[in-house]
């Protein structure tokens, strides 16, 4: 009885075994080809409100202020596929930049025409600052991005109280100066705009070395390099929001207020006392005036300054 008990015991194990084998072998076949039974997604079967990933379809013909944008050559063409899918999936970022777009695009717009330069030179300003005043590491500041010293080179005044790289309309001004000299100096508003970036004379300097002309033959440092294209791609959404996923309704987009002048040509000891005496306070006034950099305007020299003043509706 206990040869038998014992011989029972060890079939059992063994079927056991072999089982659990059988088992094992049945989920690695499985484990094998995990996409065997996947079936294959088409855009029509994809959920509506799906976070997938795309490559993008790039226009087949673009330009930069008139100038066509060689995009059969395979690295010009790659360099604004990433660009445009850089822009594209940052969605956040993006969509801010179109909503002040259209609070500042209006007051940019209409002093580049007067000036005779091309509208896609707003997209410049875009990529320069986002549309804000900012600085950057090297000292550069607002939305043209100006050096103090280039800054006063083209008429805008750079001091303690006034600091007139943060007035838009006049930073726009001297931004048309410097790019109509740049043209002028690089023959094309492609290579105005990287001068913008690198400098005339870091420009010039490229093309005498390399013997070449244009800026999509030119080999540049990683950021001129990729200048143009940042504000090709920016150009190509803006113009085309929905296409690249950007969804808003006109009332969802950042508006200016009226405002109106205050023509001063005297000191103002307390600028938050003068804020109050116009029905608003200190930080309104900074916001319609970012240009007035202290808590008073001493004007020793009796400039005149128009000071916005938002009308309360």
């Amino acid at each position: 009885m206990k040869i038998i008990t014992f011989f029972r015991q060890i079939f059992g194990a063994v079927a056991v075994i072999g089982l659990a084998l059988l088992l094992i072998n049945a989920n690695t076949s499985e484990q094998s080809r995990p996409f065997m039974n996947t079936p294959v997604q088409t855009p029509e079967s994809r959920p509506v409100h799906d976070y997938n990933i795309y490559a993008i379809d790039l226009p087949e013909t673009i330009d930069f202020a008139g100038e066509r944008v060689p995009l059969e050559i395979r690295d010009v063409r790659e360099r604004f596929d990433r660009e445009l899918l850089v822009n594209t999936y940052w969605q956040s970022n993006g969509l801010l930049l179109i909503k002040r777009a259209h609070k500042f695009f209006p007051i940019i717009e209409p002093i580049l025409k007067k000036n005779n330069i091309p509208d896609d030179f707003k997209y410049l300003a875009l990529i320069e600052s986002g549309l804000q005043d900012v600085v950057s590491p090297s000292g550069a500041v607002g939305f043209w991005q100006f050096m103090k010293n280039t800054g006063k080179e083209y008429g805008l005044e750079v001091a303690d109280e006034v600091d007139e790289r943060y007035h838009l309309e006049k930073a726009t001004q001297a931004a048309c100066e410097y790019l109509k000299n740049a043209k002028q100096d690089m023959g094309n508003w492609t290579l105005a705009a990287a001068a913008y970036n690198a400098g005339k004379t870091g420009i010039r300097n490229q093309i005498n070395k390399q013997k070449v002309s244009n800026y999509y033959d030119l080999h540049f440092n990683s950021e001129t390099s990729r200048y143009v294209f940042r504000i090709l791609a920016l150009k190509e959404i803006m113009k085309n929001p929905q296409r690249y996923g950007f969804n808003y309704t006109k009332e969802q987009l950042y508006d200016s207020d009226a405002v109106k002048y205050l023509q001063i040509s005297n000191s103002i000891p307390d600028l938050a006392t003068f804020a109050l005496e116009q029905g608003i306070n200190y930080k309104i006034l900074r916001i319609y005036n970012p240009w007035l950099r202290d808590m008073s305007l001493e004007n020793k020299e009796r400039k005149t300054y128009l000071i916005k003043i938002p009308i309360t509706k």
